[in-house]
């Protein structure tokens, strides 16, 4: 065989796993959007092309007075955008003390935080629901943001760290020279250089709460502040008939904000990579 065929053949076998990966990704994404528009309630009878598409169950989700869709919906961007902007915010000033100061039990502080991922999140949810049920903030929106930005300090901070340790200390000594401190160091220096890496943790802290159920099903205990996650369980179950094209239909709208996201913060995305390619 020659060179030449191999090379074809090789592209044949890549081009054969993509088709494979894509099909295996796409095919529940599809099927979850089909039952949506099937006209029954029953997971068995949808078809992932129904016959007789309708929209009722969207319609459903936000004229129904039985339906607490809406209330769910900016429950849970209220809980996703906070909890990005604070991690986004808390994570940056912790990297960047890690990446620029010499302090006292620095090492340590790394050595922990590189621990505390070890341990799965689930291990805490008793402490955590102790702990809230302790200052008064059990069943609040406030407790469980609190949770979640403080939980992704470890993991944040390691990432965002190590892009500022790519950002050459000679733009801070430059910067001192010429008369500026260290709040004009970290937000008009630091921070515009690492829009990339930003983007990613805000991201990132924006999708968890719009698909995590486990935590806010502890935490929040009233229907009225209940997340989409915590909401959409009650679709499967015999609160409304297990019905699962509602459910269906409302699971595909979750992913709206996220994409909304992501497409606003792609460019940071394409600047990190381009930048990181030509670095070196």
């Amino acid at each position: 065989m020659t060179a030449k065929w191999q090379s074809h053949l090789g592209l044949i076998v890549t081009y054969a796993i993509l088709l494979f990966m894509v099909a295996v990704t796409l095919y529940p994404i599809l099927w979850v959007i089909g039952s949506s528009l099937n006209p029954g309630t029953s997971l068995y009878s949808s078809s992932l092309i129904p016959q007789n598409a309708t929209l009722k169950h969207y319609t459903w989700l936000f004229t129904s007075p039985e339906s607490q869709y809406v209330t769910w919906y900016l429950n849970t961007l209220k809980i996703a955008g906070i909890n990005s902007l604070l991690s986004v915010l808390l994570t940056s000033l912790t990297a960047y003390a890690f990446s620029r100061y010499k302090f006292v039990g620095r090492k340590y502080g790394l050595m922990s935080f590189l621990v505390l991922q070890m341990f799965p999140s689930i291990m805490a949810m008793v402490a955590f629901y102790i702990l809230l049920s302790m200052v008064k903030l059990l069943d609040t929106h406030l407790g469980l943001i609190l949770i979640y930005a403080g939980g992704q300090i470890p993991f944040n901070t390691y990432l965002v760290k190590g892009y500022f340790d790519s950002i050459p200390r000679g733009l801070d000594e430059a910067a001192k020279i010429d008369g500026a401190g260290h709040n004009t160091i970290f937000f008009r220096i630091m921070l515009p250089l690492a829009k990339p890496i930003l983007a990613v943790v805000a991201l990132f802290n924006f999708i968890t709460p719009m698909t995590d159920f486990l935590l806010p099903q502890i935490v929040l205990t009233s229907p009225e502040k209940q997340t989409l996650a915590v909401g959409l369980f009650g679709f499967i179950n015999e609160q409304f008939n297990n019905n699962f094209t509602q459910f269906a239909a409302g699971s595909v709208l979750v992913a709206i904000p996220i994409a909304v996201v992501f497409l606003l913060l792609q460019r940071y995305f394409v600047t990190g990579l381009a930048t990181g390619a030509t670095k070196g």
